[in-house]
């Protein structure tokens, strides 16, 4: 079966960002999203970047936080925003007829936004509140701190919250932020579904003369200092009976000639439910429900995880169990039926995200970000089908190897 990844087309308003669009599907929806270079990777204090995403939408000069979610629920539609590692956005999802009342909203987040003090308490709150109860759960305190190993600490992709930084992050950290990266910030705009005819002059009114930038922002550099101790062990509830596993190392990210291949020997090894860690440690053992690895690809960096949750007696079992399934990559060829099913498995996800608007502009957005070639969609399903035992066996030689994971237990 031939894929085919429909492209976009494009254009660039007045003050220089570009629109990606697509135009499919069959109900009269739109979803436009505004993509800023605006995640943790920019930030100057902890969870400023975040907290600032967060309250975009919590009160501008003449509207309060009710006032905005009431006018944009009274046309039916969703108005989100999400803050990431290396950028942030704001999407708003409408009927079509409906874009031309919603557009200015866009508008005023992107210029009025006030970050109100009594907003960034309520957001302190409910923030302290979870994390506190998140640091009971030994899942949450493992993800924290694999990231930390791996990066260090202060590196944006390291860093976690504290009860500290959600009590010293200030309105006026969140305005400073919002007027660089938000107000005069990069950005790109991505619109998919069904297009209104008049798309362009809709964007170049509303937004066609804001103080933002088409092109990316200079390049903040981070020093990662990942940490020498490979393997840990952490009490976080004495009386647990239930231990979160988390393995992880450096890893070649989307750029990286190797990916693909990479993501095909990963979903051998624990990429999806026949994967050989869930046959071997679920199936076969009993120790969990399930195990997963994956792969990160962050816009610098990468990396590839193992992460399961096991009873407490178990967890050392299921860690050697899980060496032993690397060593059998490195050491044996995988066996055509295998490899078959791996590739039937990913192709039949890739043709799941071509189904509709807006996963086929959620790849493009993958693609853009990572400035990668128009063609890289096609090079990747040629990979995938042409991925061989031998190359396999290779690339397990290559980035399998025990001494590169850093190993943690949380119970």
């Amino acid at each position: 079966m031939q894929l085919h990844l429909p492209p976009y087309q494009q254009f660039t308003l007045r003050n220089g960002v570009p629109v990606y669009t697509i135009e499919a599907g069959s109900q009269d929806v739109v979803q436009v999203e505004i993509l800023f270079y605006a995640g943790l990777w920019h930030e100057d204090f902890p969870l400023q970047a975040a907290t600032t995403n967060f309250l975009l939408k919590n009160g501008t000069r003449t509207k309060t936080s009710f006032q905005l979610n009431e006018q944009v629920e009274y046309y039916g539609a969703y108005l989100n925003r999400g803050c990431f590692n290396d950028v942030a956005n704001i999407t708003l999802h409408c009927l079509k007829k409906h874009l031309t009342e919603l557009l200015p909203v866009l508008s005023e987040i992107l210029t009025e936004s006030v970050f109100p003090e009594d907003e960034l308490g309520i957001y302190r709150n409910n923030q302290l509140q979870r994390l506190n109860i998140n640091l009971q759960k030994c899942d949450f305190v493992a993800n924290r701190l694999m990231d930390v190993y791996l990066y260090g600490e202060q590196h944006p992709y390291g860093r976690f919250s504290t009860a500290e930084g959600y009590e010293a992050i200030t309105r006026e950290q969140l305005l400073s932020f919002y007027e660089k990266y938000y107000v005069h910030g990069s950005c790109m705009i991505l619109v998919s579904g069904r297009l209104p005819a008049d798309l362009q002059q809709q964007l170049e009114s509303c937004l066609g003369d804001l103080p933002l930038k088409g092109k990316k922002p200079g390049e903040k550099t981070h020093a990662m200092i990942p940490a020498q101790q490979r393997t840990y062990r952490i009490i976080n509830d004495a009386q647990g009976i239930q231990g979160a596993i988390r393995m992880a190392c450096p890893s070649p990210y989307r750029k990286h000639p190797d990916f693909v291949g990479l993501q095909v020997l990963n979903h051998i090894l624990g990429g999806y439910f026949s994967s050989r860690l869930m046959s071997n440690i679920r199936e076969d053992k009993g120790y969990t429900y399930g195990i997963h690895s994956y792969i990160h690809s962050h816009l610098h960096e990468g990396s590839w995880h193992i992460s399961t949750e096991a009873g407490r007696e178990v967890c050392e079992a299921a860690i050697v169990e899980i060496y032993k399934e690397m060593e059998l990559l490195r050491k044996e060829e995988v066996g055509k039926e295998e490899l078959d099913n791996v590739r039937n498995y990913m192709i039949g996800g890739l043709m799941g995200d071509l189904d509709g608007p807006f996963q086929i502009m959620s790849r493009w957005k993958t693609y853009l970000l990572n400035e990668l070639p128009d063609h890289y969609f096609d090079e990747s399903v040629a990979t995938i089908r042409n991925m061989t035992p031998q190359r396999l066996q290779e690339l397990a030689n290559l980035y399998l190897k025990p001494e590169t994971f850093y190993e943690l237990v949380v119970v």
